[in-house]
């Protein structure tokens, strides 16, 4: 297992206040303290940004085989918010690590676990439901909250890794070969599917 990563190139670039030496250096203790046995760090960069007494590090790691993985947290003291960045790579790193475990195991649970779907109704629609006791047609789920998605050009195997590095449910990208716009989503039997819309 590697316990250190050895002779990993790390850059760290504080904005918006004067960079000490012992803040530059805890941020390198920390990244190169990870306990990783997979993947290998490449390159690793800290963004230490300070904001009207706000906090700001986000750690990204360039990885073996393509792998990025990425996390930030804001605080109120820096030092803090850079041991809970660590935390969240480190527990990204460890999900990502027993899901390839996981597919290379039999499930022999996969019959007992029942998934429903699930529905957001909004709040008009339940006013009528007092008031109606049947309804001809679904409502239509209300928007929760919206979320900005980047664009990224890469190859499908590149979108699967993303995907199971992060915790979203699926992931939007310019196919590399193809040069066609793709989801990539994982279904219930656990494969991968692409819509290509």
């Amino acid at each position: 297992m590697q316990t250190a990563n050895a002779n990993t190139p790390i850059t760290v670039t504080v904005r918006h206040e004067k960079v000490t030496d012992s803040l530059r250096d805890y941020a390198t203790k920390r990244i190169q303290g990870l306990h990783l046995d997979y993947p290998k760090i490449i390159e690793a960069k800290a963004i230490l940004d300070v904001q009207k007494n706000r906090h700001i590090v986000e750690i990204i790691l360039f990885c073996a085989n393509h792998i990025t993985i990425d996390a930030s947290t804001e605080g109120k003291d820096m030092y803090a918010a850079i041991d809970d960045t660590i935390s969240k790579i480190a527990r990204r790193m460890r999900k990502h690590k027993t899901r390839l475990l996981r597919k290379q195991r039999p499930n022999r649970r996969k019959d007992t676990i029942k998934h429903l779907d699930e529905k957001v109704f909004s709040s008009e629609f339940l006013d009528k439901l007092d008031h109606e006791e049947e309804l001809e047609q679904d409502p239509e789920p209300m928007i929760i909250h919206r979320e900005s998605y980047r664009l990224k050009t890469m190859l499908k195997e590149d979108a699967i890794m993303e995907l199971e590095l992060s915790e979203k449910p699926f992931v939007v990208f310019n196919n590399e070969r193809r040069d066609v716009l793709q989801i990539l989503y994982r279904r219930k039997d656990g494969d991968y599917a692409v819509i290509e819309p």
